[in-house]
C-alpha cells in the first residue's frame, strides 16, 4: 500500500472545504488569501497519539544513547588522562550526532511504527551514519576517545536501541488490541478488492481499525470476512463525507473507478483537514512490496517495481550468515542435546535415530534432508491407508492426530526440535536457515505455473510459513507467503523471522 498525505484543511461533500473570512469590500483575490482551514477532531486525535508515541520513543532513544556514550567515556582511561573536558567532549559530541542521525532518517515516523522491519533498519542505518561521521571528525582533529566509542558504545547502544524499539512495539500492539493508538479507516472500492483489503488488515493486525466500507455499487449489504460483518457506510462518491461524520482519519482506496481518472486527486482535496492519510492499495504490493517505489516525473506519478534478482552479493551475504549462524550458534547447541534426543528415540521404539528423505532444493535439485525420526518405521507403508483422513491443504498430507507419530516424536514435532539436524544441510549448502518450505518430489511434479518460483532460492529450516501458522495455513496462503519471501527477502527480514521462530517454538501453533 502507498500513502498520500492529505494535508491540513478540511472538506466534506456537504460542507465547503474552507470557511472564508468576509469583509465588506473583499475581492476574489483577497478572499482566497484569507481562507481559514478547519481541522476535524479525528485528525487532531490521531496527531496527538502519534506525537505522544514519538515522544516516548525519543525519550527512550535519548536515555539509551546518553547512557551508552557516557559510560563508555567514563571507562576510557585514555580520555581521562587528558582531563575532564575531553570526557565531556567525547560523550556529548557522540550522543548529539547519534540522536541527530536518528531524527534525520525519521526512525520514529508514525508510518513505520508497529510492524515491518523498516523501523529497525532505520535505527541501524542511523547508528552507522553517526559513527561514520564521528570517526571522520575525530580523525580530522586527532581527538582521542573515539576508539572505545566505536568498539563498545556502538554495538551495545545499537542493541539497546533495538531492544527498546521492540519493547515499545510490543506495548503498542497490546494497546491496539484495545483500540488505542490505531487509525480509524474506511475502505472504498469494488467489493472484491474491499474484501481483500479487509481480510489482510484483520489477519495482520496492522494498526488500522476498519469502521466501515464504501463500495462502488449501491448495495447496503454488509461485507462479511471470516464471520465478522463490516458495515457499508456509503458509496465511493460519498466516502469523504462519511469520513468526517464517522471521524475516520484514514481512507484506503482499494479500487479506482475506471470512468473517473481524477477520483484520487479530488478525494485527496476533499479529505484535507479530515484525514491524516489517503492510502492506495494495490495487489502487486502483496508480492513486490519492498521493491516498489514512487518516482514522479514532471508531475506524472510513476510506480517503479524493481525486478527481483537471484544471484549476486546479496545472496553471497545470505550464505555467509547461514554458515556463521549454523556453525557458531546452532550446531554446538544441537551437539549438546542430540545424545539425549537419540537416547529417548531409541528407548521409545528402538528404531533409527535419524530420518533421511529426498526433498527438492534450489533450481529443482534433489538433496537428502536430515531430521530426527518422529514417526514409526513403517510410516510410509501406512500412508496410503490414511489418505482419506488427510486434513492438509493442496498437495500436503497432514493429520492432527497422525497415528504414525511416536510419543517422543509428538514432542519433537510440537517444538520443532526434530529439525535441528537440518543445520547440517545448511552447512553443506543444500538449505538456508530461512527460506521456503522444502517440498517433496511428488509435490513439485504437481506444481503449476507460478508455484515453481518457490525453487528460485534454497529452501529453509524456517520461514514465513512457519511463523504464520504452519500446518494451519491453506495451500494458497502457503504459496503466497513463499513467493513473497522469495522475491523480497533481506538479511533484516531473515533475522526477524529467526527471532519469531524462537518465539513460535516456545509457544507452538499449527505444529503437528
Amino acid at each position: 500500500m502507498t500513502a498520500i498525505d492529505a494535508g491540513t484543511a478540511v472538506t466534506g461533500l456537504d460542507a465547503p472545504a474552507f470557511q472564508p473570512i468576509h469583509t465588506p469590500r473583499a475581492t476574489a483575490a483577497s478572499t482566497i488569501t484569507t481562507l481559514v482551514p478547519r481541522t476535524e477532531p479525528a485528525l487532531e486525535r490521531r496527531r496527538r497519539w502519534e506525537h505522544r508515541y514519538a515522544r516516548r520513543l525519543r525519550a527512550t532513544d535519548a536515555a539509551v544513547v546518553v547512557s551508552a556514550t557516557a559510560l563508555t567515556a567514563l571507562i576510557d582511561t585514555s580520555v581521562w588522562s587528558t582531563g575532564g573536558f575531553a570526557v565531556a567532549r567525547v560523550a556529548v559530541l557522540t550522543a548529539a550526532i547519534w540522536l541527530l542521525c536518528l531524527a534525520a532518517v525519521q526512525s520514529r515516523a508514525a508510518s513505520i511504527s508497529g510492524s515491518g522491519a523498516t523501523e529497525y533498519k532505520r535505527v541501524a542505518h542511523a547508528t552507522g551514519f553517526a559513527f561514520g561521521i564521528i570517526a571522520m571528525i575525530f580523525v580530522l582533529f586527532q581527538w582521542q576517545g573515539v576508539r572505545l566509542q566505536l568498539i563498545a558504545a556502538l554495538p551495545a547502544g545499537l542493541f539497546a536501541l533495538l531492544v527498546g524499539r521492540w519493547l515499545w512495539r510490543k506495548w503498542l500492539l497490546r494497546q491496539r488490541n484495545f483500540g488505542h493508538y490505531a487509525s480509524r479507516a474506511i475502505v472504498t472500492g469494488s467489493r472484491d478488492d474491499i474484501e481483500y483489503v479487509l481480510r489482510t488488515l484483520d489477519e495482520r493486525g496492522s494498526g488500522y481499525i476498519t469502521i466501515g466500507a464504501a463500495p462502488s455499487d449501491q448495495s447496503t449489504e454488509p461485507i462479511v470476512i471470516d464471520g465478522r460483518a463490516h458495515e457499508v457506510v456509503g458509496t465511493m462518491s460519498s466516502v469523504a463525507m462519511h469520513a468526517r461524520t464517522l471521524e475516520a482519519d484514514t481512507i484506503i482506496v482499494a479500487t479506482r473507478p475506471e470512468d473517473d481518472p481524477d477520483f484520487i486527486k479530488r478525494l485527496s482535496w476533499e479529505l484535507e483537514g479530515t484525514a491524516s492519510e489517503l492510502i492506495i492499495s494495490s495487489r502487486v504490493a502483496d508480492v513486490a512490496g519492498p521493491r516498489i517505489s514512487l518516482r514522479p516525473v514532471d508531475g506524472l506519478p510513476l510506480i517503479h517495481v524493481k525486478i527481483p534478482e537471484f544471484e549476486g552479493g546479496k545472496h553471497a551475504l545470505k550464505r555467509a550468515v547461514d554458515v556463521a549462524f549454523s556453525s557458531v550458534v546452532m550446531l554446538p547447541l544441537a551437539l549438546l542435546v542430540m545424545p539425549v534426543i537419540a537416547l529417548l528415540i531409541k528407548v521409545d521404539d528402538g528404531g533409527p535415530v535419524f530420518f533421511r528423505q529426498t526433498r527438492i532444493g534450489r533450481d529443482g535439485q534433489e538433496f537428502g534432508i536430515l531430521k530426527f525420526r518422529t514417526m514409526r518405521t513403517d510410516a510410509e507403508a501406512q500412508l496410503a491407508k490414511l489418505q482419506e483422513q488427510n486434513e492438509g491443504n493442496g498437495l500436503l498430507f497432514k493429520m492432527k492426530n497422525d497415528p504414525r507419530i511416536t510419543r517422543v516424536g509428538a514432542i519433537l514435532r510440537k517444538y520443532s526440535i526434530d529439525e535441528l539436524p537440518q543445520f547440517w544441510n545448511v552447512l553443506v549448502g543444500d538449505m538456508s536457515v530461512v527460506g521456503p518450505r522444502p517440498p517433496l518430489p511428488k509435490e513439485v511434479r504437481e506444481y503449476d505455473g507460478k508455484v515453481y518460483r518457490r525453487l528460485f532460492i534454497k529452501p529453509g529450516i524456517t520461514g514465513l510459513w512457519q511463523v504464520s501458522g504452519r500446518s494451519d495455513l491453506s495451500w494458497e496462503e502457503s504459496v503466497r507467503l513463499d513467493l513473497r519471501y522469495v522475491e523480497n527477502w533481506s538479511i533484516t527480514s531473515d533475522l526477524m523471522i529467526m527471532w519469531r521462530t524462537a518465539k513460535v517454538m516456545i509457544t507452538p501453533k499449527g505444529a503437528y
